[in-house]
C-alpha cells in the first residue's frame, strides 16, 4: 500500500477510534466515519472489506497497541510497581480530562455495547484488554501472585476510569492510586 493509501486508512481509523471513544460502537456509523474522516466512501470498503465491525476491529487494536506501547514506557521509567500504576492512573487521568471526560478507555465502550453479541468485536477487546494486562504483569513480575495482582490492577484502573468520566473529576483516579500504593507496596 502507497503512502497515499496508509494516511487514508489511518484517516477512517483514526475517525473511527474518534467515535468510539465518545459515542460509542453505536455512534460510529461508517456516514460518521466517512463525514469525519474526509475519505470517499469506496476507500472505506477498499480498506476494510468486512465493513464496520473489520474496521472497529482493527480501531480497538490499533488504539490498545498505542496504550500498550505507553504503559511499556511508564514500566522502564517508574522505579516500583505501585509508581508505574499511579503513573497508568495519572496518564490516563490527564487523557481523560483533556478530552473534556470524553475518552477514558478507548476500549471499554465498545467492549461493554458488543461483546456479549459480537464475536469478532469481543474477540479484539479481549486481546486487547490480555496484552494491557500482559503489561501490568510483566511490571510485576517480582510479586508472588502477579497473575492475580496484574488482572485486578487492571480492574482497579478501568473502573477508576469509568468512575472518573462518570462524575468528570480526577477523585476516583486518586484514591485508586492511594490503594493500588498500598495494595503493591
Amino acid at each position: 500500500m502507497g503512502q497515499k493509501g496508509t494516511e487514508t486508512r489511518d484517516r477512517l481509523l483514526d475517525a473511527t477510534q474518534e467515535l468510539l471513544e465518545t459515542g460509542g460502537y453505536f455512534g460510529a456509523g461508517l456516514n460518521q466515519v466517512i463525514a469525519s474522516s474526509g475519505a470517499p466512501r469506496g476507500s472505506l470498503y477498499f480498506h476494510f472489506p468486512g465493513g464496520k465491525d473489520q474496521m472497529v476491529g482493527a480501531s480497538i487494536r490499533r488504539a490498545g497497541q498505542a496504550i500498550s506501547d505507553s504503559l511499556h514506557g511508564l514500566a522502564e521509567s517508574s522505579g516500583s510497581a505501585a509508581e508505574f500504576a499511579e503513573g497508568v492512573l495519572n496518564q490516563l487521568g490527564d487523557r481523560l480530562e483533556q478530552s473534556g471526560w470524553r475518552k477514558g478507555c478507548p476500549v471499554a465502550t465498545v467492549a461493554l455495547e458488543t461483546a456479549a453479541t459480537n464475536d469478532p468485536l469481543q474477540q479484539a477487546c479481549s486481546e486487547v484488554y490480555a496484552s494491557w494486562e500482559g503489561e501490568v504483569r510483566a511490571r510485576l513480575a517480582d510479586h508472588p501472585d502477579a497473575d492475580d495482582l496484574a488482572v485486578t490492577t487492571l480492574a482497579l484502573i478501568e473502573g477508576a476510569l469509568l468512575l472518573a468520566r462518570a462524575h468528570r473529576s480526577r477523585d476516583p483516579l486518586t484514591r485508586v492510586a492511594r490503594q493500588v500504593r498500598a495494595l503493591l507496596s
